[in-house]
This record gives structure tokens, sequence and C-alpha cells, in this order.
């Protein structure tokens, strides 16, 4: 296919790995688009949408590859989570025997979209932007240990005004089983997904946005797993302790009650006003990694309280859990809450590193986005979205494969050489410098 690689061993190894993926793409005749669609992700180059990457990866040919790799990722009927599950098989375990699974990390990354007709596009905080705009969102579910992490879940959130948009969802192609889902909701499928397949657990992380959510923490724990989940400083707790005042007593005339009580001098604190009260021997600095140029470390303190949430609905209080705050040194308020439902004699060193390796998630979207083009999708429906997420995903967990079986400081070959594009060649829609 015109495709040069830096070393032959190099090279059969992302052989024998797009063969083994393309297994799943139901028609032997995708196999070759598949490759080079992963092989142009791969490539360096500014952009990663199909027109240039079919310039890179068959400079002689262009309009034809252009076709053939638009056709793939747009119009082709194959299973997004068939080659998702197939990643996952070829990657895992090279990512677990660097070390044992720790964590399951609930995240979602904003695209930022101009124009209404891209699917899933609405005004929403876009995370890549730090504010609200006009953008696509998805929800991933990315195992990790210390030394690596793979996405393996992806799917858009898609907005409720899309949701009851019948005429828009039938221009984007949208499924008819597609429903309108918090991400909460969307995570929590991920998740179950992930434990049917039996993935390796870890513990679950996530940032504020999932961890306030009751339900969300509530399923985590009937499914039997672990978390360590950010929250908001108006989150309601009682103090290690205390509890809801117990259901009344029956007595007199009317039906007996059946619910936890609450008084005006008896109810539980805001995270922001129970980390005020903690007494001064409660924080301790903690370090949970190294940085690039220093160890990084923080002032923490863990107590064990119980979530309050709506807790007067229910006959029982809520199971202790840790509630973990770090507050640097000098400053006026706390800087990040979470609860975690680790058992109760864990250090709060262990605590600490479990809340911080959530930001290897960061690390996933930014090389995604930055190096394989996560975010450079130009076409506006819904298969083309996620076809294209699952074969940047595919890429990506080659290269991720390719450093788990080096130590850290080996240099790492790129398995596809660039050929030359032509001179000639101009993408549609650019200025014509002729």
């Amino acid at each position: 296919m015109g495709l040069r690689f830096s070393s032959g061993g190099i090279e059969s190894r992302f052989e024998a790995y797009v063969e083994a993926l393309a297994a799943s793409l139901s028609h032997a005749d995708r196999s070759a688009p598949f490759r080079s669609y992963c092989a142009g992700l791969i490539l360096p180059g500014d952009r990663k949408s199909v027109e240039p990457m079919a310039a890179r990866v068959e400079p002689g040919r262009v309009q034809a590859a252009h076709q053939s790799l638009h056709h793939m990722v747009a119009k082709a009927e194959w299973s997004d989570q068939a080659v998702l599950a197939r990643v996952r098989d070829q990657v895992l375990p090279k990512i677990v025997q660097s070390g044992a699974t720790l964590a399951w990390i609930i995240d979602d990354t904003g695209f930022p979209k101009k124009g209404i007709h891209s699917v899933g596009v609405a005004r929403q905080y876009c995370g890549q932007l730090g504010k609200q705009d006009n953008c696509q969102v998805a929800v991933t579910l990315s195992v990790a240990n210390d030394h690596a992490s793979l996405p393996v879940d992806y799917q858009m959130y898609f907005p409720e005004a899309w949701a009851n948009d019948p005429d828009r969802r039938a221009r984007a192609g949208v499924p008819d089983e597609v429903t309108f889902q918090t991400k909460p909701q969307i995570a929590l499928a991920q998740i179950r997904a992930a434990r049917d397949a039996q993935v390796p657990q870890g513990c679950i992380l996530a940032d504020a946005g999932y961890g306030v959510d009751t339900e969300f923490r509530d399923e985590i724990t009937e499914l039997q797993m672990t978390y360590v989940v950010g929250i908001q400083s108006s989150t309601s707790l009682w103090p290690t302790g205390e509890a809801p005042l117990p259901v009344k007593p029956p007595g007199g005339r009317g039906r007996p009650s059946t619910r936890l009580r609450r008084t005006d001098t008896h109810k539980p604190l805001s995270a922001k006003a129970l980390a005020h009260a903690l007494p001064e021997q409660a924080w301790q600095t903690v370090t949970w990694r190294c940085g690039t140029n220093a160890p990084l470390s923080g002032r923490f303190a863990a107590v064990r309280v119980r979530p309050a949430h709506r807790d007067v609905k229910r006959s029982t209080p809520r199971p202790e859990e840790w509630f973990m705050v770090e507050w640097p040194e000098g400053d006026d308020e706390p800087a990040k809450y979470w609860l975690a439902t680790r058992h109760a004699g864990t250090p709060i060193a262990d605590l600490v590193a479990n809340a911080k390796r959530r930001w290897r998630i960061e690390r996933d979207y930014q090389e995604l986005k930055g190096e394989i083009g996560l975010g450079h999708y130009e076409g506006r429906g819904w298969r083309g979205f996620h076809h294209h997420a699952t074969l940047c995903i595919a890429a990506y967990g080659f290269l991720i494969a390719e450093r788990s079986a080096f130590p850290p400081s080996a240099e790492h070959a790129t398995p596809v050489k660039s050929t030359v594009i032509p001179a000639n060649f101009r993408p549609r829609g650019s200025a014509n410098t002729a």
C-alpha cells in the first residue's frame, strides 16, 4: 500500500496487530483500508482527517485512497464494540504485565465544533476550552495502572435536544435505540459492559462531574466495586461518628414511620464546612509520585463520614466511607474533595495515590488528540464519529503495546515512515495559492 516501516520487527508486529483486529470487521475487503487508516493516524502530520491521510499513505492514488478510507470510516457497517474488544484483548495483557491493574477511569472529553449540523453538537461545557461552547462530547472508560492506560469504551454524550429531534437524528444516522442518557448513566453502562466482558478490575476513578451523582456511586457499590471520586464543596456529609436520627418509634395512631430523621440541631455539614472543622492534626503532607522536576506532594486530610444526600428518604443510614480533602498550604480554601469506598484501614497515602492516578486520562486525551487525531474527523454522522474514534483507539493501542514491551528509557521506533506527499496535492476547501 506504499507504506514503509522503520524496522522489520516493528513492521511484523504492526501487521500481526492489524490482522488480529481486522478479523472483527465482518468482511475481508475491509482489512486493507483498516490498515491504511490506522497507519495514517500513526504517521506524523498536522491533520488526521481522511483526505490528508490518503495523501500520506498512498501518494500515487490519492483520490482512490480517499474514497476507500472515507467509506471505511463513514459508511461501512462494522461494530465499534467488536473492534474495541479486539484492541482490549491485544493490548491489556501487555499493560497488566507491567503492573497490577489498579484503576478504571471514567471521564469525558470535548471537541470544539462550528455550525450546528455535526451529530451531537450543542452549547455545553468543553474541557479542551475550559468553558461552555459549541462542541461534541464523548464519555470514555480507560483501564490504567502506573505505567500505561487504554480507553476500552467510548460513546458520544447525546444531548436531549438532539435525542428529541427526529429530523436531525435521521440526517445524522443516529440509531433508533440511542436515547438521552446523562453522562453518569453512560459511564455506568460502560462499567457494566466491561465487567460482563471480564476486563481486569480496578478501583473506579472519576471527577466531581460523576462523583456528585449519588445513584452513580450507589450503583458502583451494588456492583461490588470500589471508587475514589471527586465531589463538590456543597456535598452534604455526616461527620465522623454521626448519623441521621433513627426511625421514629411507633406509637399512637397512623402508619408507623419508616424514614430517618434530622432536626435543626442535628443535621449534616457541607464538605467545605466539614473540611474547615477538621483539627490541625488531621492534616499531613503526602507525596503521590515523582514529577518531571520534583516529587509531587500536597497537604491532605482523610476522615470517615456518611454521605447524607436524601437519606431522610431511607430507613437505614448509608455506610461509612472516606472523605478526603486537599488543601494547599497558605490557600484560603480547600482545592479538591473526594469520597472513597476503600476499606477503613486504608492509609491516606494510598487514597491520595488513587485519587491522583486519574491524571492518566488527561495523558490519554492529550496523545489521542495531539498525536493520533481523535478530534480531526470532519464528517457529521453518528457512525463516522464513533468509527473514527475506534480507529484512533486501535492505533493508540498499538503504540501503548509497544511502549509496554520496553523500559521507559528505551527509544521507540515509529511503525510507519511517512511517504512524500505530491507537490500538487491540495486538500479540498483550502486556499488556492496559485
